[in-house]
């Protein structure tokens, strides 16, 4: 059986009894029973604050959207926000509310995904507020062995990059907590609560656990699975699906002919995906109300799929079959594009660049990688 920390909290009550606990968490931040990181610390310690990453501690909130401080209506719990337009960072004031911080929420094991840097900026923060961090740990459900992508380059961080990781990192949050703890020197009191059961090459489905979506846009194990590829196009003017009952699956714009796409990319044989032409109309975000042709995406073999190089496959196969494929420009004046924060590099808007030779170099980097990361490994 496996088991996330909060289904061992328990065990570790000596790290929490006779403080103030502040609670990082999200919807996903649940035990095996379902019951809610919340109530369990709420009954069994003094939950004195929460504070709330992108979607809010209940995921009420749409993405981006901004959060506000209120009072958690269930517990009489003050909720802090750490998604805030001016900053995402803990605040001396919050700080003074909490004698230790616990975080608890489900990651993707991709690096776009910000759940990982509100982590990562508190971490920080308690480190220099001398105030011990708390990692209840929680299974990667890509697997804890294989690493895609490139590492963030320097002078490319953003809240979709701000940690040197390879696109797909093969780590679980208390394993990066560990090794960013480390290498950034911060020297952190950090606890983390372990995994049971778990096995490095397991799969979400191998674990017998229920997918709890991380977030609207993540409704299942198979799209945080292609999500590590088709999140590109994110910084681009094709749709990504938002909007849809399959984002991140379906990739499509309003210029793309949908039976043409789908030949050229099924002809690539790619590992463990196939591509079936589909027209949809997504009722948010880009193209919204209008009707695209695209692909679907299935995934056929979970251990045998490369989905970054499916997405950068694809990503070039749109820009080089139709002109009317375009990079998104900056969000605002002064930034990089957002295929550029994406990305970690601005290599893909390389006039010359080729995916062959794109992926190439990042092979290089992912086994790189591969090495840095196995010294903080806390599983086998």
């Amino acid at each position: 059986m496996v088991l996330n920390g909060i289904d061992s909290i328990l065990k570790y009550k000596h790290i929490l009894q006779n403080k103030r606990v502040g609670l990082i968490t999200a919807p996903t931040g649940l035990a095996r029973d379902f019951q809610s990181t919340i109530s369990i610390l709420h009954e069994h310690f003094h939950l004195a604050a929460m504070f709330s990453p992108e979607h809010g501690v209940r995921g009420d909130l749409d993405a981006g959207a901004i959060v506000d401080t209120y009072t958690d209506p269930q517990t009489g719990v003050p909720v802090y926000s750490l998604y805030r337009k001016d900053s995402k960072r803990l605040t001396p004031q919050m700080l003074e509310q909490v004698d230790i911080i616990v975080y608890d929420i489900q990651d993707v094991g991709v690096r776009y995904y910000t759940f990982i840097y509100t982590m990562l900026y508190a971490l920080e923060d308690c480190a220099k507020a001398r105030i011990p961090f708390v990692v209840l740990d929680r299974v990667n459900p890509l697997d804890g062995t294989t690493v895609e992508g490139n590492i963030l380059k320097p002078g490319y961080q953003s809240f979709v990059g701000n940690y040197e990781l390879a696109v797909r990192y093969g780590l679980t949050a208390g394993e990066i907590a560990t090794m960013a703890n480390d290498q950034q020197q911060w020297n952190a009191e950090l606890h983390v609560v372990r995994l049971e059961g778990w096995q490095r090459k397991m799969h979400f489905p191998d674990t017998g656990l229920i997918w709890v979506h991380p977030s609207l846009g993540m409704p299942r194990y198979e799209t945080a699975l292609l999500y590590t590829g088709t999140c590109l196009f994110e910084g681009t003017n094709c749709s990504e699906g938002r909007g849809t009952t399959f984002p991140f699956e379906m990739i499509g714009a309003p210029y793309i002919n949908a039976e043409q796409l789908a030949q050229v990319m099924n002809a690539k044989q790619l590992d463990g995906v196939r591509f079936r032409p589909v027209h949809f109309k997504p009722s948010a975000s880009k193209h919204a109300g209008e009707l695209c042709g695209g692909v679907q995406l299935y995934v056929l073999d979970a251990q045998r799929i490369k989905p970054l190089e499916i997405g950068v496959q694809l990503l070039f196969a749109i820009r080089d079959m139709y002109e009317q494929f375009a990079f998104l420009p900056p969000i605002k004046e002064g930034s990089r594009p957002f295929i550029d924060l994406l990305a970690g590099d601005s290599i893909y808007r390389e006039p010359q660049v080729e995916a062959g030779k794109l992926l190439e170099q990042f092979a290089e980097e992912s086994e790189k990688f591969a090495g840095i990361k196995q010294q903080y490994h806390l599983y086998t």
